[in-house]
């Protein structure tokens, strides 16, 4: 196989039944939507890309999809050779600029720069989302993320929180889809190496050196897993409950709003207030409505 593909490449019956169940677990696509994949042209994202890319085809919901990266100018970034790889694949692109690293310094008010840039990021995505007229934002990230992320928030901030879903932002126009929530960071990983995905190397110089407490949890699950071989199984079984708000937001465009014109699509008001959503809920349940849905991974 070349090194790099060049056209959407069926992923792996593992990852398209857990991507399927999750997505049916959870409610997160229905007819109509118009999905807007963040995809920073790393292993995840793009792994993602194709797997939703498979399901548009072959799923029995009918939904668009678009990709948007965000480029935040450090040095050495360069996700513009991926433009081509998008056409044709068929899905369309979005390119924002924005010199987060240069905002930073003088705006982050006591965040780490990870934790701004993500927040401005975020904003970024729904003010394009609001632009363009899509009303769902996928993002990429997975079960090791989750399971991270719950026992930063153990250790550092005595809750029981983690990532969610699927929920719907504060202004309540947008609804949040994580459909990678059931699968390991290995399988896409695995994924992006042997179908020859054309990864954009990380280059941020705060991503080598500011996470460290979640690079020492990366570090203690994969020790306790080698342990523990069901660790990550019984972990996200632990965390189902708090991986949703409450209701599940219904998917699907709503049938009460007009399908958006996207030269006349409301704007955001403010990426860094916009991007302020909470990423994690402490108590909550998910609804057991969940069970009668069918996944859609099994195409």
């Amino acid at each position: 196989m070349s090194s790099t593909t060049a056209h959407l490449v069926k992923p792996p019956k593992s990852l398209l039944r857990q991507v399927g169940r999750a997505i049916a677990d959870f409610r997160m696509i229905g007819d109509g939507d118009r999905i807007l994949l963040g995809v920073s042209g790393g292993k995840d994202s793009l792994s993602l890309l194709h797997i939703l890319a498979h399901l548009r085809t072959y799923a029995p919901v009918r939904f668009e999809l678009a990709a948007l990266t965000v480029d935040p100018e450090v040095p050495g970034f360069d996700p513009q050779p991926l433009k081509d790889y998008y056409t044709r694949l068929g899905v369309p692109w979005h390119y924002e600029q924005q010199p987060l690293m240069e905002q930073a310094k003088t705006h982050m008010d006591g965040d780490s720069f990870c934790a701004y840039c993500s927040r401005m990021k975020r904003g970024i995505m729904y003010r394009l989302c609001r632009e363009h007229g899509y009303n769902v934002l996928a993002l990429g990230q997975h079960l090791d993320d989750l399971a991270e992320s719950l026992m930063m928030s153990l250790f550092h901030g005595g809750q029981l929180r983690t990532m969610k879903a699927h929920y719907r932002n504060q202004e309540g126009d947008l609804r949040v889809i994580r459909p990678l929530a059931y699968c390991r960071e290995r399988q896409t990983a695995d994924f992006a190496a042997h179908a020859g995905l054309p990864v954009v190397p990380d280059s941020c110089p705060a991503c080598f050196t500011m996470p460290s407490q979640r690079a020492y949890m990366k570090t203690l699950l994969a020790r306790e897993e080698r342990e523990h071989q069901g660790l990550f199984a019984n972990m996200l079984h632990a965390m189902r409950p708090i991986m949703t708000e409450g209701e599940l937001p219904e998917p699907g465009w709503p049938s009460e709003r007009p399908r958006p014109d996207s030269e006349q699509a409301a704007l955001g008001e403010g990426d860094a207030r916009a991007g302020a959503d909470d990423e994690v809920v402490e108590h909550a349940h998910v609804d057991q409505r969940q069970g009668s849905a069918q996944p859609l991974g099994d195409a």
